[in-house]
């Protein structure tokens, strides 16, 4: 299960209507989180890599996991998500990518480029709420995230701030 206490959940989507659904059914379904929207990949990596407007860790804290769609202005999904791969910090917070996008080329990329799952949006709203309330579940109920306790100051392995 996951930390006790207030979850952070960095969406990364430009689409308005897209990130109205998605806030929207996140904090139905997500008890105790915190939805960290931004509209763009530059954005997304000044939120991960705590720079300008981010800045502050206590305003801005480390998402437990990251929803991203593939189709970002100025830095795409594909090149955030290698981004960070580099740093070992951020390279163990998951991103799951949230596409319109079907095709094999995109879910391929994604996964080569370390995306932790890759869902597509469906068209319908009463779908794409089914599909928010199965990501809470999975990522924020049952997955089993290392216990803060058991990391030390020196052993940097727990990502979730």
């Amino acid at each position: 299960m996951h930390k006790a206490g207030p979850v952070t959940i960095l969406l990364a989507e430009d689409d308005p209507a897209h990130a109205e659904i998605v806030s929207r059914n996140l904090s139905i379904f997500c008890a105790q989180t915190r939805i960290a929207h931004v509209e763009d990949g530059q954005a997304a990596l000044d939120y991960l890599f705590h720079k300008g407007p981010y800045a502050n860790r206590i305003i801005s804290p480390r998402p437990a996991v990251i929803l991203l769609d593939l189709r970002l202005p100025k830095v795409d999904g594909l090149e955030l998500l290698r981004r960070k791969k580099t740093d070992a910090e951020l390279a163990k917070i998951p991103a799951v990518v949230l596409s319109t996008s079907r095709a094999g080329s995109d879910v391929a990329a994604a996964y080569a480029h370390g995306a932790a799952s890759y869902l597509v949006k469906p068209e319908n709203f009463k779908d794409f709420s089914s599909l928010m309330e199965a990501f809470c579940s999975y990522w924020l109920a049952w997955n089993t995230f290392p216990a803060e306790e058991n990391i030390s100051a020196e052993n940097h392995e727990y990502p979730y701030r």
